[in-house]
């Protein structure tokens, strides 16, 4: 029998350390952002007051997965224009994956940006992270390489962009 889709909603600060905790350790068990980045996967409370936090949770009400929807401000860093949206930080608990819970929580973006009245969804991501790239492909996300930046030396990030029309 499948498993039940995930409930994916707002986050409240109860959830910031569990939220700190999975993202954390997604991105550090595959050596997916270098260690400097941690501190700031791990700051939620920071984050919350610029994006708005999502996380889905499973039939017991765990927080299995998260992500950090930027509809409006500079968290976004890949968004050119007010009718952009983007969203960072994705992360699903490692015992939780291959059940949905990623792709629900594209969807809750994808949703919440267009009900914004946004007209196109951008994000980055780095070029190790080929579970993200095949999830976002499915989406139907296509590259837009002349966005493709560096926070710092020896982290390059490839932007995806889809049009929410």
């Amino acid at each position: 029998m499948a498993s039940p889709a995930p409930r994916v909603g707002p986050a409240g600060p109860a959830d910031h350390a569990r939220i700190a905790e999975l993202t954390v350790a997604a991105y550090a068990a595959e050596e997916l952002a270098p260690a400097e980045y941690l501190p700031q996967l791990a700051d939620v409370a920071g984050r919350a007051d610029r994006a708005e936090l999502l996380v889905a949770r499973d039939r017991d009400g765990r927080v299995v997965g998260s992500v950090a929807l930027v509809l409006t401000g500079d968290f976004g860093e890949v968004v050119e224009s007010a009718d952009e949206a983007a969203f960072r930080m994705l992360a699903v608990d490692a015992g939780a994956r291959g059940q949905g819970i990623g792709a629900a929580l594209v969807c809750a973006c994808l949703d919440r940006a267009r009900a914004a009245g946004k007209r196109r969804m951008v994000l980055s991501t780095g070029e190790r992270m080929t579970a993200a790239h095949r999830l976002y492909a499915r989406f139907g996300f296509t590259r837009l390489p002349e966005r493709d930046w560096s926070p710092v030396p020896g982290v390059d990030l490839r932007v995806y962009v889809l049009d929410l029309g």
